[in-house]
């Protein structure tokens, strides 16, 4: 007979369960040896039944890595069936059809076993400090992007498996900061099967069947309940990015409202290319539920009940499901415009919830690498952020990431790491889309090689030439751009040598604005004048109105 839990200790079990990713989390923060994991916030952490649903996932972290966590386990369990696991194991991969879309990624899955049954799993997934291969947006497919780990166990019944790891770091160029980073998650993952053990023992429960599915079904009514009040119908947008010069990506999305749930189909989208932009499924699929989620049901906390009500399709071959064994390094600079094409699709009809499109969507990410002045080999990710889209009620907050969350981290922190030195790092100004509500400011960001040689820069960035686009009169961002000193502008998609002590400066894109920029209050133009958010010169031409010049 199932167990129903009254509400006032169903709060309490449920906090606990996301008390446990919280701490698993925290644990890798605290134990991981690269920035871009401890600084950057890239990597997620959740808790999951015995079917790969999601349980819990992690407040912090990037937010759809979790839901991709549970297909992946979904799809391990196909290789190791649910009977073939052992306290102790831990099986890993990096595979972009099973995990979260590029290599870099590395999903961990490890059993929760509580009076010798299997209960349910404990997930990370982290991004690497280097998978091998080449990281830029040019390679031609997979094999050019690193080592690709099918699932494996990492541990098999508390022994490592020794020769499969010995493999794996042969392949890389700095080993031990992989090797930390992979320890670290291993230990969050301990950390995470400690506590669900422990919360068994103490709540009497012999396994987390009846606890997940009254969970899971409340995530799921109250996502239907957000889908019903949305008129039936289709709504229907067009994205233009700027891809490459023979392959620009062009993203046609049609949202079907029927009832309780919604179909998001990308059917007409560009087809798959021969570059790293392309997306596997299952990344286009968690970067199309995040955003719905963040608007129809903000509150409700997620997992796997909370994309039930929500179908994800795309052609196979096209850029949005590319097919084995396309490259897909730089999938964000697809993917991550998913949130703007839902976002204007709905716009009539959420005109208050939605945002415009987001400077950082895609996100522009540069990696800088080579040998520091001892000869030892490194690389370092740069992780700034553009300015978010604006709203029906504010102005959109600059250098914020949107729809990934991940972090800058501290600059000291970054330039301890690497032979690098931040020369200045400051707010971008006139670069937020003007309107009702002005989008939010990009950020200018130059970094010298302090090194005493060379160092390689590769780029991995969009919106060079198609800037973040208003909603309902609002006007674009400003475009993104990369230049080096002594040579000028450079591609956003791009490998470059930087010169001991030349620098290379990045110009980050500005968020869309939102409404008619007639509309704007005149004290909200004037302080941002005042404070160098815009110039006068761009108040006077966006905003004419308010110095008395008429439309």
């Amino acid at each position: 007979m199932s167990r129903s839990f009254d509400p006032v200790t169903l709060e309490i079990f449920w906090s606990r369960l996301i008390a446990m990713a919280d701490e698993s989390a925290t644990t890798l923060l605290r134990t991981a040896f690269t920035p871009i994991i401890r600084e950057s916030n890239d990597f997620a952490t959740c808790l999951m039944d015995i079917e790969g649903g999601t349980l819990a996932e992690c407040s912090g972290g990037i937010p759809a890595f979790a839901g991709l966590l549970g297909r992946a386990t979904q799809q391990i369990l196909q290789k190791f069936p649910l009977g073939t696991w052992q306290d102790g194991d831990c099986v890993m991969t990096n595979d972009p059809w099973i995990g979260t879309g590029h290599l870099p990624d590395v999903a961990m899955i490890v059993p929760i076993f509580h009076k010798a049954r299997l209960v349910g799993f404990s997930g990370t997934v982290a991004h690497t400090p280097d998978i091998g291969g080449r990281q830029g947006a040019d390679n031609r497919e997979l094999f050019d992007e690193g080592v690709c780990i099918p699932p494996l166990h990492l541990y098999r019944a508390g022994k490592r498996s020794e020769e499969m790891l010995e493999l794996f770091l042969k392949n890389v160029r700095q080993p031990d900061l992989l090797l930390g980073d992979l320890e670290a998650q291993l230990t969050a993952n301990e950390v995470c099967k400690k506590r669900m053990r422990a919360f068994l023992e103490d709540t009497g429960q012999g396994d987390l069947a009846d606890l997940s599915h009254q969970i899971q079904g409340l995530s799921e009514q109250s996502m239907r309940a957000a889908i019903a009040q949305l008129p039936d119908g289709e709504y229907q947008s067009q994205i233009n990015l700027d891809g490459f010069e023979d392959h620009p990506t062009q993203i046609k999305c049609k949202i079907t409202v029927a009832s309780d749930e919604i179909v998001i189909d990308y059917a007409g989208s560009s087809l798959q290319n021969s570059r790293a932009t392309n997306c596997t499924l299952n990344y286009t699929n968690a970067y199309s539920i995040y955003p719905l989620k963040c608007v129809l049901d903000p509150f409700t906390r997620r997992n796997a009940g909370s994309y039930r009500p929500i179908k994800v399709t795309a052609p196979e071959g096209s850029v949005l499901n590319a097919a084995y064994p396309a490259a897909v390094n730089a999938r964000h600079l697809s993917g991550h415009a998913l949130s703007c094409a839902i976002y204007q699709a709905l716009a009539e009809v959420l005109p208050d919830k939605i945002l415009a499109d987001s400077g950082g969507a895609p996100a522009l990410r540069a990696g800088i690498g080579g040998r520091n002045n001892e000869g030892d080999p490194f690389v370092m990710i740069l992780f700034a952020s553009a300015g978010m889209g604006a709203s029906s009620t504010a102005d959109g907050l600059s250098t914020t990431a949107f729809p990934t969350n991940s972090g800058a981290g501290s600059l000291e922190v970054l330039e301890a790491a690497a032979p690098i030195l931040f020369r200045r790092k400051h707010l971008r100004c006139d670069s937020g889309g003007a309107g009702m509500y002005r989008g939010g400011l990009g950020q200018v960001c130059e970094v010298e090689n302090i090194a005493a040689h060379t160092v390689q820069v590769t780029i991995l960035g969009e919106r060079e030439k198609n800037p973040a686009q208003g909603v309902l009169g609002g006007l674009p961002g400003a475009c993104a751009s990369a230049s080096i000193e002594g040579l000028g502008n450079v591609s956003l998609k791009s490998t470059n040598l930087l010169k001991s002590g030349a620098s290379i400066t990045f110009k980050f894109a500005g968020g869309g604005g939102f409404g008619d920029p007639a509309k704007r209050n005149s004290d909200d133009i004037a302080r941002d004048v005042r404070l160098g958010l815009v110039s006068e010169t761009a108040a006077i031409g966006d905003y004419p109105q308010a110095f008395g010049r008429g439309a």
